[in-house]
């Protein structure tokens, strides 16, 4: 499926610089955001301003997603963030408490996922993924670090998933994956059965296709939306350490509306938006980052 561009292309910003930004989510009930940069967390407020997340949390590096708990058991504002040392896991950090392991997962491979369901198809729980031998297994996570499979054969995915909401068209309440080696993004369903949502018609490759993903928020119109965007040394898109963003406006103007999916590619943060209904679903391009830029992770949101 193509992706022809929109009327009017919107361009990233440079909303924040971070050093070493691996992954965004947010926003609090304050309206900052949290970032996994420089094996730690921080937040930054809409201002811009960055404090130290008030946690001993560190990581060993790499790529550690993270995700923000919703109003539940998990915890409002706790952070839960992927444990890539072995045997891999989710830690919860939740703000000037101890650092916990929530649970421990056995698949082998790359954990490179995680997100929380809010639709309640998956049972309210965190969705882990972790990819290798050319198949990832899906994990549901429960709150008290009850583990179980959904799936082992699902495709290749990677980067920053996401629960559709339930106006997604037939994909309402699955789980939305992208594989950044051939520009596809599926959906996985309860049932743990793989389907093709749409393929970006962007360019596709290792550290350059899909990766970052996020719903815009219903009635989002005025929604911004930022990427992390890495330094990474002798990559043909070597990163800038910043926060990207996309302002609300400027998204309207290209078309975007409340419930689209956004998927930006890890070179160049160039961007699709994607909209479906009981009918099928649409692929456009909308934006475009500099050539440099090695976006990571999720893509959040936060009011205008």
């Amino acid at each position: 499926m193509a992706a022809p561009a929109a009327a009017k292309l919107t361009h990233w910003r440079v909303f924040a610089h971070v050093k070493g930004p691996v992954d965004i989510a947010g926003p609090r009930g304050d309206g900052s955001l949290v970032v996994a940069a420089d094996e730690r967390l921080m937040t930054i407020a809409q201002s811009g301003r960055a404090r130290p997340f008030p946690s001993r949390y560190r990581n060993p590096g790499s790529e550690p997603y993270i995700a923000l708990a919703p109003p539940g058991c998990f915890g409002a504002g706790t952070v839960y963030a992927l444990k890539l040392s072995q045997p891999q896991g989710v830690f919860a950090i939740a703000p000037r408490r101890k650092v916990r392991l929530l649970a421990t997962l056995r698949a082998r491979g790359l954990a490179n996922g995680i997100a929380f369901d809010t639709t309640g198809r998956f049972d309210g729980r965190l969705l882990v993924t972790v990819s290798g031998g050319g198949h990832t297994t899906v994990y549901a996570v429960g709150c008290h670090g009850g583990v179980r499979t959904i799936t082992r054969t699902a495709p290749t995915v990677e980067g920053g998933i996401a629960v559709a909401p339930s106006t997604f068209g037939r994909y309402g309440g699955d789980l939305i994956a992208p594989d950044e080696l051939s520009g596809k993004i599926w959906a996985i369903t309860p049932t743990g059965r793989a389907r093709l949502v749409a393929t970006s018609g962007l360019p596709a490759g290792q550290d350059t296709g899909v990766e970052s993903l996020g719903f815009v928020p219903a009635g989002g119109g005025s929604s911004r939306a930022f990427m992390a965007d890495r330094v990474t040394p002798g990559n043909p898109h070597p990163g800038d350490n910043e926060i990207l963003e996309l302002g609300g406006a400027a998204l309207a103007a290209a078309g975007v509306r409340g419930g689209d999916l956004l998927a930006a590619t890890e070179g160049g943060a160039l961007v699709d938006a994607i909209s479906c209904n009981p009918g099928g679903c649409h692929v456009r391009e909308v934006a475009v980052g500099p050539k440099v830029a090695h976006g990571e992770g999720h893509i959040a949101f936060a009011a205008g």
